[in-house]
C-alpha cells in the first residue's frame, strides 16, 4: 500500500455513496484525513461515521459543488478541520438517462453545472491551499462513456465527462508551476448501490461485456485515484487511467467469444 497519504489532507466531492465512498474509504484505510463532501449533511456524516468505525479520520460536510460559495467555506472547513488540504477528489456527478428527443434544456443544464462546473468550481476554490501543499494532487472522476464510448440516454452526461478532459489538460498545464498535479481517473462498470438494485442478472448481462466477466468495485477507482494522488505519482499529470476491466478492447462479443 502507498503511504505517503497518511497525515494527509483530502477532499473528497459527491463522497456518501457509490464511487466517491468507494474512494473516500481508499483514502482513509490509506491514513488520509478525509472531508466527506456532499449535498445532504446526513448522508456525509454517515459515511464519515463510518470510515471513523473503521479507524479512519473523517468529517461530513455539506455543500453544492455548483455554487462557488459552497466550495470556498467547503475548502475552509478542510483547512480548519485537517490544517490544510493536499489532495481534492473532484468526483461528484448526476447521469439522468434521457434520450435526445426527451432530454430537455433544463435537463442539460442541471448535468453540464454538476459535472463540468462542479469540477471547475472545487478546484478554484481549493488552489489557493493546494499550492500550498508539497503534494498537491487533484483527481477528477470521468467515465469512459464520452472520452471513449457512447450509450444510449447518456449524450449530456457524455458529454460532461469528455469536457473533463478538455479541461483537465489545460488545467494540468497551467498548475504544474506550483508542482501540483491533475489527472483522472474513467472508470467503466462499477457494482454501486445503484447498479446493484437493478438485480444479478442484470449484473451477469453486464459482465458478459467485459474480458474480465466481472463488473468493478468502488474501491477498483479509489486505488487507482489513491496512486494519482502519491508522491509515488508527482511525474504525472494531465493523464487518465481507465478502470474497466478491459470492457473497451473488444471490437464486439464475437472477439470474447472467440477468445
Amino acid at each position: 500500500m502507498l503511504t505517503s497519504i497518511a497525515g494527509r489532507s483530502v477532499i473528497v466531492t459527491g463522497a456518501s455513496k457509490g464511487i466517491g465512498k468507494g474512494i473516500a474509504k481508499v483514502f482513509a484505510r490509506s491514513g488520509g484525513k478525509v472531508l466527506v463532501v456532499s449535498r445532504h449533511l446526513n448522508e456525509a456524516e454517515a459515511c464519515a461515521e463510518e470510515l471513523r468505525r473503521a479507524g479512519g479520520t473523517a468529517k461530513g460536510h455539506a455543500a453544492d459543488v455548483t455554487k462557488i460559495g459552497d466550495m470556498q467555506v467547503m475548502a475552509d472547513a478542510a483547512v480548519t478541520a485537517h490544517g490544510g488540504i493536499d489532495i481534492l477528489c473532484a468526483n461528484a456527478g448526476i447521469f439522468p438517462q434521457a434520450k435526445i428527443e426527451d432530454l430537455s434544456s433544463e435537463d442539460w443544464d442541471h448535468v453540464m453545472a454538476t459535472n463540468l462546473r462542479g469540477t471547475f468550481l472545487p478546484i478554484k476554490a481549493c488552489l489557493p491551499h493546494l499550492k500550498k501543499s508539497d503534494q498537491g494532487r487533484v483527481v477528477i472522476t470521468s467515465s469512459i462513456t464520452g472520452p471513449v464510448t457512447g450509450f444510449p440516454g447518456w449524450a449530456h452526461y457524455g458529454a460532461t465527462k469528455a469536457g473533463q478532459l478538455g479541461f483537465m489538460r489545460t488545467v494540468a498545464i497551467e498548475l504544474a508551476k506550483y508542482a501540483i498535479t491533475v489527472n483522472a481517473v474513467l472508470p467503466g462498470n462499477i457494482l454501486t448501490e445503484g447498479l446493484i438494485a437493478l438485480g444479478p442478472e442484470y449484473e451477469r448481462s453486464m459482465a458478459a461485456s467485459i474480458p474480465l466477466k466481472k463488473l468493478g468495485t468502488v474501491e477498483d477507482i479509489g486505488f487507482a485515484a489513491l496512486f494519482l494522488a502519491s508522491k509515488e505519482a508527482a511525474y504525472i499529470t494531465g493523464q487518465t487511467i481507465i478502470i474497466d476491466g478491459g470492457q473497451i478492447l473488444p471490437e464486439s462479443l464475437d472477439a470474447l467469444a472467440q477468445a
